[in-house]
């Protein structure tokens, strides 16, 4: 069934006289008269039945409702632009936009991606780093790596690995693991992604020690340098942590074992196809993630 769409130069008004506030510019923008641009939108009422503007002498204004819509035609456009530039720069298919996080894509990703190149080389990976879940209609993606226990809306997800966290310290700082109790009188190190995670660890072992102060930081190798250097004890994944550990840098802090605080997913949107190039990469990562 062929469903009637209004002409998309009247869309096109319409979404630009919302965005940019006034007849002048959306005529500027469009390379048009404000005259021509008039008539677009009138031709848009016609074609609705609805009113679309306001008559002002002084300004033309849209209706509440056609501004709602205009903002329904601007994400449909923005889809119509990014798809038109993904086939543009991907024709036959063969690319995978990701997004993922910093720490995770440079330490665990990156590293097992020349396996997955040599089995496919005919799929090109892009990234790009987001540290927060994001809306996939509006941003360029076709899947995302994502830390967390929370689902993100809207997509089906890939279980990775879990994110098994222990202190650690400078040898300088901590000179051999300490117990819990010991440890909550040293400073405490911060991952602003993790606000919770000092105070969940401590509820694992049994203590709540009223006092979670201390630096913070926006990027795990900023909080593992600091770490180094003896400012105080960070939760550290051990696969963010091997060489710092390994080069004697770094020391388990803590008597303990390590506590699981989230977990990685490879995650992508529910309401479209999936791509042949996700599809090669979500089922390789699999088996990635089986042998990690």
């Amino acid at each position: 069934m062929i469903r009637p769409l209004p002409p998309l130069p009247a869309l096109r008004a319409l979404e630009a006289l919302d965005r940019l506030g006034s007849a002048t510019a959306a005529a500027e923008e469009m390379h048009l008269t404000q005259s021509a641009v008039s008539r677009q939108l009138k031709t848009l009422e016609e074609q609705l039945g609805a009113e679309v503007f306001l008559r002002d002498r002084r300004a033309l204004r849209l209706t509440p409702q056609a501004a709602g819509f205009a903002r329904v035609v601007r994400e449909a456009l923005d889809r119509i632009a990014e798809g038109a530039l993904a086939l543009r720069l991907d024709p036959t298919g063969g690319a995978l936009r990701l997004a993922i996080l910093p720490s995770f894509g440079m330490h665990w990703l990156v590293p097992r991606l020349p396996r997955f190149a040599r089995a496919h080389p005919e799929v090109t990976i892009n990234m790009a780093t987001r540290l927060k879940p994001f809306n996939f209609a509006s941003e360029p993606f076709d899947a995302a790596i994502h830390f967390g226990t929370r689902r993100w809306p809207a997509t089906d997800s890939l279980p990775l690995m879990e994110e098994a966290v222990q202190p650690l310290a400078s040898p300088e700082l901590v000179p051999h693991p300490l117990p819990p109790v010991a440890l909550a009188e040293l400073p405490l190190l911060h991952i602003q992604s993790r606000p919770r995670a000092w105070e969940r660890w401590f509820e694992v072992q049994g203590l709540q020690p009223g006092r979670f102060d201390g630096t913070s930081f926006d990027q795990f190798p900023t909080i593992a340098q600091a770490a180094t250097h003896g400012l105080g004890v960070a939760l550290l994944p051990d696969f963010l942590s091997e060489t710092e550990r390994a080069e004697g840098r770094l020391v388990v802090a803590s008597d303990r074992a390590p506590v699981c605080l989230g977990r990685y997913d490879l995650v992508w949107p529910v309401d479209r196809p999936v791509p042949p190039a996700l599809a090669l990469f979500r089922d390789w990562l699999s088996q990635e993630a089986v042998n990690a």
